[in-house]
């Protein structure tokens, strides 16, 4: 077993990192690889599962009972943070993070064996949920688990760069996912695959859970833990010390306005929200946009490190600040630069053609739906969301009381009256759209890579380079944070006081902003306006954390074991 000295605490920050270190950053990291490979296992095959245990439903909402159940994980995380911060901050950090990481890894393994509703009725649609809500519970006291770990042992100095290796593994999540549900495809066939094969995947992370058990079970206990532990000086109620007192509770308030909300949302938006805006918004088919999100996040990981590195240089505060802001400014023009090259002939028609909404203001509600379960039967509404989902940038005008819903085009009107099946109405606006200019499906101009490797096309690698420069953001903003959060806060009560806000920020925050900022646009007409959400949560953090956040990169985190941070 591993010895619990201070490993960080007193050795030289300039040597470089031991074998004993480089098996905590790698125990600690199993958990976020094992989190990203099931979250995009789940993301990727979201249409089968959807069918395979929500088959009585009709197809569409068989997709929206799916992402709900992918959903509720991202909710219940702050709770997971709260039950698991607690039992790390009495029992331990590594006893924690060993119990969370067989709960998610079991509630991975059990979806590849799960019957279907065919099989067992609505009791698997029940379980499936049930296992999503245990995967985020279990989250939520992985990472917090993990980034106290391994700053506790990081020499004083390094911790940002320690601690930023723990947020690379996010991409080799994403990458193993890939691979495994490739090569199952592949030996399968579509048919067999969307039969049995997509069960493969979810049974062959039992492997990674063995492996990252094993590895955890070789460690010793946190030294800045132990030594406290030792001496008696362990929180006996960690949740009413963190958030039942003001001094410790606004710590976490600041660290959730002022560094992870807006760390939340310029990650999500680099990474998912262009993934959803690829496809939904710019036509561009699956394989490419994964593809092209997969290289830019192979080219921009290692920068992870980097900005870790540079944050115990000069700071972690200016770094995530920087981040946060250079990406709220940057957002409009990457994404309108973005729209230029993927898809050209739909930024031409944005520009150029003019499609107006006309009707009583009383036919037409809120669009506002982020998690898709809401039925349009209005005619404006109808219209309005098929316009949003068909890309097109349109203005609402008041018609005349009791007239029906219409969509002029460049002036040519496409007439919605009750009564009128929403199918007629779609075939009739679609003909009149291309007509004026949009692009057809599967337009030629559409961005489209044949193979992997095809990047070196200009207009491939000009869409990788774009998300390239969105993941930079990311990194700014990302790879600082571990280190941020821990120093924040004095290691009696350090992981529940870290976990909350950053699965706040992070799985609230950042996990609802695709559907919302989608539902954003569908409400406006316009494709960039779901950006103001990342913005202004970004510009928030920004100032908050300008005036409010203090720079802890030279705290020494074994010394405030008994008061907090200031």
């Amino acid at each position: 077993m591993a010895t619990a000295t201070a490993l960080g605490h007193a050795s030289d920050p300039a040597r470089p990192m031991t074998r004993e270190e480089r098996r905590v950053i790698l125990a600690s990291s199993l958990g976020t690889v094992f989190e990203w490979y099931d979250f995009y296992l789940y993301g990727s095959l979201a249409g089968i599962i959807g069918a395979q245990f929500f088959s009585s439903y009709p197809p569409a909402t068989r997709d929206i009972f799916a992402l709900l159940a992918f959903a509720a994980g991202f909710l219940v995380r702050p709770f997971g943070a709260l039950v698991f911060g607690r039992v790390g901050d009495i029992v331990g950090r590594k006893y924690t993070f060993l119990v969370t990481i067989l709960i998610m890894g079991l509630s991975t393994f059990i979806v590849g064996i799960l019957p279907g509703a065919a099989s067992i009725g609505i009791a698997a649609p029940i379980i499936l949920i049930v296992l999503r809500l245990a995967q985020g519970l279990a989250l939520g006291g992985e990472y917090g688990g993990a980034a106290t770990y391994v700053a506790e042992h990081a020499p004083q100095g390094r911790r940002g760069f320690y601690t930023s290796w723990i947020q690379t593994t996010a991409t080799l999540g994403l990458f193993l996912s890939l691979i495994v549900i490739l090569a199952v495809r592949t030996f399968t066939g579509e048919a067999a695959f969307a039969e049995w094969g997509w069960r493969i995947p979810f049974l062959v992370s039992v492997l990674l859970l063995g492996v990252s058990v094993w590895i955890r079970m070789q460690l010793s206990e946190s030294p800045a833990f132990q030594r406290m532990k030792d001496e008696g000086k362990t929180s006996k109620a960690p949740l009413t010390e963190a958030f039942g007192q003001w001094r410790n509770a606004k710590i976490a308030l600041i660290a959730l306005m002022g560094l992870v909300a807006g760390q939340g949302v310029v990650w999500y938006t680099g990474q998912f929200y262009a993934l959803f805006f690829l496809q939904s918004i710019l036509k561009v088919d699956g394989y490419t946009a994964n593809l092209l999100i997969a290289w830019s996040l192979l080219l921009g990981t290692g920068f992870f490190v980097v900005f870790g590195w540079l944050s115990d240089k000069i700071g972690r505060k200016p770094i995530i600040l920087a981040g946060c802001l250079i990406a709220a400014l940057s957002f409009f023009p990457v994404f309108k630069q973005i729209t230029t090259l993927a898809n050209p002939n739909l930024e031409k028609a944005i520009e150029s053609v003019k499609v107006t909404v006309v009707a009583d203001p009383k036919e037409c509600g809120n669009l506002f739906n982020p998690i898709g379960t809401r039925v349009f039967t209005a005619p404006c509404d109808l219209a309005r969301d098929f316009l949003a989902k068909s890309s097109v940038k349109y203005a609402t005008e008041t018609g005349p009381a009791g007239q029906p819903t219409v969509v002029r085009v460049n002036g040519t009107d496409v007439p919605f009256a009750q009564g009128t099946p929403a199918a007629d109405f779609n075939k009739a606006a679609t003909a009149a759209l291309q007509g004026a200019g949009y692009p057809k499906g599967g337009d030629a101009q559409i961005v489209k890579m044949s193979h992997p490797f095809d990047i070196f096309r200009p207009q491939v690698a000009g869409v990788v380079g774009l998300l390239f420069v969105l993941v930079l953001f990311v990194t700014m903003v990302y790879g600082p944070i571990a280190a941020a959060l821990v120093e924040l806060f004095p290691t009696r009560i350090r992981y529940t006081s870290m976990s909350l806000p950053y699965h706040i920020g992070n799985g609230w925050f950042g996990g609802l902003l695709p559907a919302t900022a989608f539902a954003m646009v569908a409400q406006t007409g316009d494709i960039y306006y779901g950006l103001w959400y990342p913005i202004v949560i970004a510009l928030m953090t920004f100032v908050i954390g300008l005036l409010f956040v203090p720079e802890t990169k030279d705290r020494d985190i074994f010394s405030d074991e008994g008061e907090v941070a200031r």
